[in-house]
């Protein structure tokens, strides 16, 4: 990295901590996502509402498309082995859960794991996406709590490298 190898050392860390901590955020919203879906399944009476909670929570790990082949499987399922209401209580769900529910309970998970502020999450996610596209709206979060990270690192790191300024220097008399 051209870089001393402890320096380089708080780097990585920090970075993979980071993308630790951003998977247990996407764990968390998947939870959510899986549970509110699961029980709207049960509820309307689809059958298969364990199997279609536990598609939608794998399918929260595939950025865009896991949640619209979630949402594609249940609704499918509600169709063939319910009703067509079932179907369309299906797809009212899918959207409540992947749209503005998620949207609140995102930016506060990834927030909490990543230990920075939720409008912070909110705010750098939409900057890398409309950057970056999918690849700024995965890794925007992470990276900058890493960002984040390695600055106090490396200040603290550089407070206790510098000697103690003059002014503050007891001479003896």
């Amino acid at each position: 990295m051209g870089v001393p190898a402890d320096v380089a050392h708080t780097v990585t860390e920090r970075v993979l901590g980071s993308l630790r901590g951003y998977f247990l955020g996407v764990t968390i919203v998947a939870a959510f996502n899986a549970l509110l879906v699961g029980a709207g399944a049960l509820l309307l009476g689809v059958p298969l509402a364990g199997t279609i909670a536990i598609v939608t929570f794998l399918g929260a790990y595939v950025p865009y498309l896991g949640a619209w082949s979630a949402g594609a499987f249940s609704v499918l399922l509600a169709l063939g082995g319910a009703s067509v209401e079932a179907a369309g209580g299906m797809v009212v769900i899918q959207l409540l859960s992947n749209g503005p529910f998620q949207q609140i309970v995102q930016p506060i998970a990834y927030g909490a794991a990543l230990r920075i502020h939720p409008l912070a999450v909110l705010v750098v996610t939409i900057a890398g996406g409309a950057l970056f596209g999918a690849v700024g709206l995965i890794l925007a979060a992470p990276l900058t709590s890493a960002a984040v990270r390695i600055a106090g690192d490396l200040s603290r790191a550089e407070a206790e490298a510098s000697p103690e300024p003059a002014s503050q220097q007891t001479v003896a008399a």
